[in-house]
């Protein structure tokens, strides 16, 4: 698997963007909608599929796209191309106020698991796919935990964290985390999905059903504001409303 060598930089500080720079012929591929500019000599074409097989049959397009449809994200992917002389550009913005994090794959054991709404844009050659937790039952119960994506190439592949970005390197140990707060970690780090205490803790606490743990040794990198969190602290009554009713509820409930 050969990826596509792009250089880029990132700009911006509450809401990033990332400039990529190509040669020609050099292609960068990226969700729907993340485009922020381009310059001149750069062509675009929305695909079904990331590109990294391109001998894969219409068949295998299709199993490709259900995949990406079962996760949330759109079927196609835009493939940005520079098909003019020197070089060019084409820049993507983050979706929500946060940071913008670089992955060289070749030097994380070439494959990356992420949330599904982490992928922004990534080298021509880096394949995506769909990452099935093998935890399935307590995964349909944690919510954003279940579904996750994978990226697996040898080149440079950007996801988006929320607010501030945290990077744990584990050395045998366990971490467990909010589950919508994970936004990604290296392959060989075993991710579970577990009950949060007990049901007075669950409903009072305010942590959520469900604790995402992840144990072993690798990367992991964490976001302070998911976009899950962003809405409901900007929601009429934010957060502490929503536990409160949970609280009365839970307490009318015990008294009746």
């Amino acid at each position: 698997m050969n990826s596509h060598e792009v250089d880029y930089k990132i700009g911006g500080h509450d809401i990033q963007y990332v400039e990529i720079e190509l040669d020609p012929n050099e292609t960068v591929i990226a969700e729907a909608g993340a485009m922020l500019y381009m310059k001149d000599g750069i062509d675009f074409q929305t695909k079904m599929g990331d590109g990294s097989e391109p001998d894969k049959g219409l068949f295998g397009k299709l199993l490709s796209a259900a995949s990406r449809k079962i996760a949330g994200e759109s079927i196609f992917i835009t493939h940005f191309t520079h098909r003019g002389m020197g070089k060019s550009h084409v820049a993507f913005a983050a979706p929500y106020p946060g940071t913008i994090v670089p992955l060289e794959l070749n030097e994380l054991g070439g494959k990356v698991i992420v949330q599904r709404d982490a992928f922004l844009c990534a080298a021509l050659g880096t394949k995506i796919s769909m990452h099935f937790n093998r935890r399935l039952g307590a995964g349909f119960f944690g919510g954003e935990g279940f579904i996750l994506q994978k990226l697996q190439g040898d080149g440079r592949a950007f996801i988006h964290a929320g607010g501030t970005l945290i990077e744990h390197e584990l050395n045998g140990e366990t971490l467990r985390v909010d589950t919508g707060c994970v936004v990604g970690f290296q392959e060989g780090i075993d991710f579970s999905i577990e009950q949060a205490g007990g049901l007075k803790s669950m409903v009072f606490g305010g942590e959520g059903l469900f604790l995402a743990t992840l144990r072993g040794t690798g990367k992991v990198w964490l976001q302070s504001m998911p976009i899950s969190k962003l809405i409901d602290q900007l929601s009429p009554g934010g957060s502490n409303a929503n536990k409160g009713e949970r609280g009365g509820l839970l307490e009318n409930l015990l008294e009746g």
